[in-house]
């Protein structure tokens, strides 16, 4: 394939790739990994992802629109399965800019790098702010207090602080029948109900359980539904009708991520003779809904527990942190992107802090930029 200026593609691309092997990489696993950031000639920044194995080389364009490709030794230039017809000429062009950047890092290394910290653009950039800041910029980000509401919250934090939801004589059953985990259910559908959703109270919890949950209950709703023995078995494997592979906890539909679960499992000290029954529900968009359950339960006076109950404090007290990821990642599961010690549970773009900006710039804690220097 020809270009007018700068030489066939596979030309620009394995010249690139010749140049760029004298500088250092990362490794993860077998990997070896260049991250070039650059500017090109309009002045727009680039994140260039280079990823070797073996004779593999996989190009790909963080920050832009271009389909990764591979190149193979000593010059076999590949699209991969699920992103067909890249646009090669768009490559040639990006990696010609790229390797114009690479003849300064090799010149000046720490004159280039200190050129991408100072000028790579914000709105590419991850860090954590902390949500007490959002909260008190923003009126409706992540309220999760207002939703649920000061007595239900107050509440909820003073179970947290007296390790309530830790001890095993409030969140664990000596015995348990499919009924009275549909009851669980029911009192949790009340209490959640949406705006957009109609929960018949007259209907009895197994009847909501079948209209709200995932479907795929695994044998729970054809067990005897008030023998404490069957549902033991089915809990533990042995009953005939246990299914696999369905989600019979989940009471509330969503994603992967956007579902309440009402979970029932063995404590793990012991596999015999008790139950525990905990709520989990982290999306912000299903947070309070699961808080509304939490609380329902709890004044219903049954045991019940709550995933990681230190961080529903943190939540309601805004005491977390909140995320910031580049504007060409995605919202959905984002906040895995963090370490569990960050305490990050919700994400933004920077761009959502809108006229807040220069408020709230000071307080973010960036993650390094990646440095490039030749070997």
């Amino acid at each position: 394939m020809k270009r007018k200026d700068n030489g066939t593609v596979e030309e620009v691309l394995f010249g690139f790739l010749k140049e760029l092997e004298a500088f250092e990489y990362a490794m993860e696993s077998l990997d070896h990994i260049w991250n070039v950031l650059f500017p090109s000639e309009n002045g727009k920044w680039h994140h260039l992802r280079v990823v070797n194995y073996k004779e593999a080389y996989v190009f790909i364009d963080i920050t832009g629109d271009l389909k990764p490709i591979e190149l193979k030794k000593p010059n076999s230039i590949n699209e991969l399965p699920d992103y067909r017809f890249p646009d090669l000429n768009g490559w040639s062009n990006l990696v010609h800019e790229a390797r114009n950047w690479l003849k300064l890092v090799a010149k000046d290394w720490i004159a280039a790098n200190k050129r991408v910290r100072v000028e790579y653009p914000l709105d590419y950039r991850k860090g954590i702010v902390p949500h007490a800041l959002i909260r008190a910029t923003f009126a409706d980000y992540f309220r999760f207090d207002l939703e649920v509401g000061p007595e239900k919250k107050q509440k909820i934090i003073e179970l947290v602080e007296s390790l309530y939801l830790r001890r095993s004589e409030n969140t664990e059953l000596e015995s348990l029948t499919a009924n009275e985990y549909f009851n669980y259910c029911k009192i949790a559908y009340i209490a959640a109900k949406r705006e957009d959703e109609q929960v018949d109270e007259t209907l009895s919890g197994r009847e909501l359980y079948q209209i709200f949950a995932d479907g795929r209950d695994d044998g729970l709703l054809e067990i005897d539904g008030d023998s404490q023995q069957e549902f033991a078995d089915w809990i533990d494997g042995k009953h005939p009708k246990k299914g696999m592979g369905g989600h019979p906890w989940e009471i509330k539909r969503g994603g992967n991520t956007t579902h309440i679960t009402l979970a029932v499992y063995r404590p793990p000290y012991s596999q015999r003779n008790r139950f525990i029954i905990e709520l989990c529900g982290e999306a912000w968009t299903r947070f309070a809904e699961t808080l509304k359950m939490l609380y329902a339960i709890h004044e219903a006076g049954l045991p019940i527990t709550i995933t990681n109950p230190e961080s529903v404090r943190k939540r309601l007290l805004a005491q977390d942190n909140v995320g910031v990821i580049p504007s060409y990642d995605s919202y959905h599961r984002a906040n895995q992107y963090f370490p569990a010690k960050q305490d990050v549970f919700e994400v933004l773009h920077y761009k959502d802090l809108g006229r807040y900006k220069r408020r709230i710039t000071p307080f973010i804690t960036w993650e390094p930029l990646p440095i490039l220097r030749p070997m």
